[in-house]
């Protein structure tokens, strides 16, 4: 015997199997399309986002090897300091945070708050003992 009942996407009545849920593929394929948009976004592609979104934006904004800028400047488009791939120290203990090939020092001068933008030099790959 054959059961009448709605396609779970576009609710046309469908006929066949009692398990038949759609159709035809579209329609399963729009549906589980739909069903996924509705979940909260996954951790890792949060993180990927946040760091791709951060490394264009200090790209866009050190064009010259080594630029400060107000941080409030790139807050304001996005980016966000918490999301970086690694660090390195130099010899006067500042902590540069790299996204990539791209790094921020965090400053505070005459009261406002300033990214000093560097890019990744051969230099900071050596490791002192």
């Amino acid at each position: 015997m054959r059961l009448q009942h709605e396609c779970l996407y576009c609710k046309k009545q469908i006929t066949g199997r009692t398990d038949k849920k759609y159709c035809n593929l579209h329609c399963k394929s729009a549906y589980q399309y739909q069903k996924e948009k509705q979940n909260p976004e996954r951790f890792y592609n949060k993180v990927d986002n946040q760091l791709k979104l951060n490394r264009k934006l200090l790209k866009e904004y050190n064009k010259g090897g080594k630029v400060t800028i107000r941080s409030n400047v790139l807050s304001e488009l996005g980016f966000d300091p918490n999301f970086f791939t690694h660090y390195w120290k130099n010899q006067k203990g500042e902590v540069y945070l790299f996204v990539y090939e791209y790094g921020f020092l965090k400053k505070n001068e005459n009261g406002k708050e300033k990214y000093v933008l560097v890019t990744w030099q051969n230099y900071m790959e050596k490791v002192k003992s």
